[in-house]
Order: structure tokens, then sequence, then C-alpha cells
């Protein structure tokens, strides 16, 4: 792949996993935090599962840079394949995966956990991950 066209899928992943982050912070306003709890557990999990989809946005991008393939649209989109697939490439990447998926997938999408502090921490890791997918240049 030459470095235009890993430019490109920079571009086309980096700022669709941004895009999803923006509606998830959006989420996150509507649930209003008061001290460190969010009062409204359903925008909680709204907010969690979008920035869960938008790290995976960008998980997809590092894949095709890469040279691997991202899971088909008919393929179910599992943990495990991330995971395995990371594994290959980078340790840290990895850490931040698992910190997320607890964080964001488990605790806030499933659980619709209130702490302020502990869904900051999802995000903060779904961030690290996306810009290891930030585009050097603009196309």
């Amino acid at each position: 792949m030459s470095v235009i066209e890993q430019e490109a899928v920079k571009e086309r992943y980096y700022h669709e996993a941004v895009r999803y982050m923006d509606n998830a912070k959006d989420c996150l306003k509507k649930a209003k935090k008061e001290d460190s709890y969010y009062n409204d557990q359903k925008y909680v999990r709204m907010a969690c599962g979008t920035a869960y989809s938008g790290l995976l946005v960008a998980l997809e991008g590092f894949f095709i840079l890469k040279g691997m393939d991202k899971p088909s649209k008919k393929q179910r989109k599992s943990i495990e394949y991330y995971q395995s697939n990371i594994t290959k490439f980078d340790k840290k990447l990895l850490n931040g995966l698992n910190s997320a998926y607890k964080i964001l997938h488990l605790l806030g999408y499933y659980d619709g956990i209130e702490s302020a502090k502990v869904v900051k921490e999802g995000f903060d890791e779904a961030y690290n991950i996306i810009e290891k997918i930030k585009p050097t240049v603009e196309i």
C-alpha cells in the first residue's frame, strides 16, 4: 500500500471514529452530570456504546493499514477477533483495547455505570486508540 493510500485510509477511518466520539460526547451531555455522577443511565449507555463503536472503527482502519482483513459485514465483530489480531502488532494497544472494552462496553453500555470518572477513563482509552490512525497530512 502506497503512502498516499495509507493516508487516505487513515483519513477515512480517523474522521469516522472521531465522528462517533463526538456523538458519544453529545449523549453524555444529555446524561447531565451532578458532582461526579451522571443522572441518566440511558444516555450513559448510549454514549459508551457509541464510543466503543468508534473505537472499533479505528481498529478496522488499523487492521487495513497493517494489511489485514477487517471482519466482513456478515461476520459478527467479537472482542476476541480484535484481541487476537492486535496481539500480533502492539501489546500496549491490546492493553488499551482491553481497558476500553471493560469500561465502555461492559461497565458503560451493559451496566450503565454512572461514575463520571470511570466513563472519562474509558473515553480516554478510546481516544488513545483512535490517535494511532491519525493522518499525518490532510488529503
